[in-house]
């Protein structure tokens, strides 16, 4: 695994909580009642998290940035002159 699992929050524990009460649930107004709270706990839950990045995509932006830092420095350190570069495409010139 990447990345170590968070810590539940208060919120997902909540979310957990009425979650597992809907199931033990008979009433049908009860059930109502439950089935509105977790869509406004669902719906908090999408705004707090809705601007956060995942830390998948800041190590794919940070391999990237990497890979193209360890390009630009390799070019800069061994340029490529026009003399490696004629010796590099050299086209055949055997007659047959």
């Amino acid at each position: 695994m990447l990345f170590k699992p968070r810590k539940k929050s208060a919120l997902d524990l909540e979310i957990e909580r009425n979650v597992n009460s809907l199931y033990r649930i008979s009433d049908p107004e009860k059930y109502n009642t439950v089935l509105a709270k977790l869509e406004r706990l669902y719906k908090i839950k999408r705004l707090e998290t809705s601007d956060r990045v995942s830390p998948d995509t800041w190590a794919l932006i940070g391999a990237n940035l990497f890979g193209i830092a360890l390009i630009l420095t390799h070019e800069y350190t061994n340029p490529i002159t026009t003399k490696a570069l004629n010796f590099a495409i050299r086209p055949s010139s055997s007659k047959t």
